[in-house]
């Protein structure tokens, strides 16, 4: 089974966090699913620009890398990823949809009411309880 090593902003602009709406999938059970935006590491690349890269790419947005926050191991049907989020801050909260077909900038006692990507699930239970 092919596993994918990616990285995951949690984007934090005046208290909300950025949730981003994928777009249509060759798998169904991540489509239109909500996810923290970022995407997988190039060679040699660490995790922290390949973060700076991917949301720059994704949203046209400038992000600051402040600390990691949780990795997640999850085993899709056809894949694996290893999934390093990563708590992050704007100074300006305007992006361009490239990838992603919605956001909202939520409160993290909104996230749930979101269907999120599964392997998204834990770091939204996590902050929700901190």
């Amino acid at each position: 089974m092919k596993h994918i090593e990616v990285v995951a902003a949690i984007i934090i602009h005046e208290d909300k966090i950025l949730c981003v709406q994928r777009n249509q999938s060759k798998f169904d059970y991540i489509s239109f699913k909500y996810e923290f935006p970022g995407g997988k590491l190039e060679d040699g690349e660490s995790q922290e620009s390949a973060l700076i890269r991917e949301i720059n790419e994704e949203l046209s947005m400038t992000i600051c890398v402040n600390e990691k926050f949780l990795t997640v191991n999850h085993d899709y049907p056809d894949f694996k990823i290893t999934m390093h989020s990563f708590i992050c801050t704007c100074e300006n909260p305007a992006l361009k949809l490239n990838e992603h077909i919605s956001y909202e900038w939520l409160n993290k006692n909104q996230l749930n009411k979101l269907d999120w990507a599964e392997a998204d699930i834990p770091i939204v239970k996590k902050l929700t309880i901190d």
